[in-house]
């Protein structure tokens, strides 16, 4: 039997096969597609996620391969500066295509051991105690202790389980392309910075490699989203929007996105879970939807093999939901109202001035910025210190860096004061003694994660908080 089958080897799949292989839990991928997609819906990353690469060693192959980009402008494209005293080390976007993110998270997966399969498509499910048996579309079976569907917004995972998937339908919709354009790039760019001054669901701006990269609002909303257009019916949209094409042709690929914004009422049957897109769906105003997917992994990641090998403590799992399906749907909220915020209607619009007034004020854009970057989230793990539940950004050491520290996805007592144990947890939580300047607290204690779950001094009290996380002491 299988620990963990992923059905889907996009960014999140991939993420939660890496995180599961951290803890020796065996991980299978099985992705329809014979080959990578090669379609660019995500173009970066934010902080969190930047955090997040930091965290398991992975940043600086992502640095390499990136571009950084103020974070200006990211709330509903209304042009501001970056906000001051962001409490993250990355105080920016890092612009990479979703084909070489995934490249990345790919090889890093291989390397730790996980499995891919392609061209292997699940179409059926059905669970019991013990497992979960899933059916392929070539008639083989496969059995599993969990398996987790990342199979995307239309997740057949999720529709074999009967999960609703509420929220609203599409009323727009998008055509999108990456392809070669004849009119010269100082014509391009002027006509289109000037229709952006009043429809910013335009645009057409190089993408690399002498390619461009083409947006534009569709004639109608096609119930089939994965039909994709054709580049007539591209061109003639832009020439109804912009009163030309600009030459363009040879397209690498083409594809389709609209505003519908769903959320699964449930990340969890038993022992079938549900993360990233599979899970909520939003339009892609602000650029959260890779991010917020791969945030779902690494909160899945731990918890999951934490059951699989057996040190779970009760409740553990399904603080998964508990604490991803708010962080989604307050990202639903706000692409919702981004959406509202670049509608073309005097009233919308009217809102939108109101809004970029109130971005004026350092604190409202410091605010808005933060939700679309990720370093917001706190988790209710009740009463207790202010650091409780959030994530804590890498403070540097006196011997190097906290994220340094975290490599090997195990939990993390960082103890400024050497006066506190983890004695009975050592085979789950590192004990560091160093000290931070930027750290004003004695001693916190790091979920796999990165989130704090405890602040303080008192060892009673953190052997207190150290089963709720880790479970029972061994010896």
């Amino acid at each position: 039997m299988i620990d963990v089958i992923i059905a889907g080897g996009g960014p999140t799949g991939v993420m939660l096969a890496a995180e599961l292989r951290l803890h020796g839990v065996e991980a299978l991928v099985l992705e329809r597609d014979a080959e990578p997609t090669e379609v660019v819906r995500a173009l970066g990353m934010h902080a969190r996620s930047i955090e997040v690469m930091a965290q398991r060693g992975l940043l600086d192959r992502f640095l390499e391969l990136g571009r950084q980009s103020p974070l200006g402008g990211f709330f509903a494209g209304i042009a501001k500066a970056s906000p001051e005293r962001l409490d993250t080390n990355h105080p920016y976007t890092l612009g990479i295509p979703q084909p070489t993110t995934l490249r990345v998270l790919t090889e890093h997966a291989l390397e730790l051991g996980v499995e891919i399969r392609r061209g292997r498509e699940l179409v059926g499910l059905s669970q019991d105690d013990d497992g979960v048996t899933v059916e392929l579309a070539d008639g083989d079976r496969l059995r599993a202790r969990y398996v987790v569907g990342c199979d995307g917004g239309r997740s057949t995972v999720r529709k074999l389980l009967g999960v609703g998937f509420p929220g609203v339908a599409a009323r727009n919709q998008w055509l999108l392309g990456e392809m070669q354009v004849t009119a010269p790039v100082e014509e391009v760019t002027a006509l289109v910075t000037e229709i952006r001054k009043t429809n910013l669901w335009f645009g057409v701006g190089p993408s690399g490699n002498g390619a461009f990269r083409v947006v534009a609002p569709a004639k109608e909303v096609v119930e089939d989203r994965t039909v994709p257009p054709t580049l007539d019916e591209l061109k003639e949209q832009m020439r109804a929007i912009a009163g030309t094409d600009f030459g363009v042709h040879s397209p690498r690929w083409l594809s389709r996105f609209s505003d519908a914004t769903r959320q699964a009422d449930r990340y969890r049957v038993g022992r079938v879970l549900l993360a990233g897109d599979a899970a909520h769906v939003h339009p892609p105003l602000g650029g959260q939807g890779l991010n917020l997917g791969v945030q779902d992994a690494f909160n899945l990641g731990w918890k999951l093999a934490a059951e699989v090998t057996g040190w779970a403590p009760e409740g553990l799992l399904d603080s998964y939901h508990a604490e991803r399906h708010p962080v989604a749907a307050a990202v639903l909220d706000n692409t919702l109202a981004q959406g509202e915020l670049m509608a073309l209607d005097p009233g919308p619009q009217a809102v939108r001035r109101l809004v970029a007034e109130l971005m004026d004020f350092p604190e409202v854009n410091r605010y808005l910025i933060e939700k679309i970057i990720g370093i917001n989230v706190r988790y209710d793990l009740g009463e207790g210190h202010e650091l409780l539940g959030r994530r804590l950004r890498d403070v540097s050491l006196k011997r190097g860096r906290l994220y340094e520290l975290m490599y090997g996805g195990r939990g993390l007592l960082l103890d400024q004061t050497g006066l506190l144990s983890v004695a009975g947890w050592a085979d789950r939580v590192d004990h560091v003694v160093d000290v931070s300047e930027e750290l004003d607290v004695p001693a916190v204690l790091l979920r796999p994660d990165g989130y704090v779950a405890w602040a303080g001094d008192d060892q009673q009290d953190l052997l207190d908080h150290l089963p709720r996380w880790f479970g029972a002491p061994t010896g």
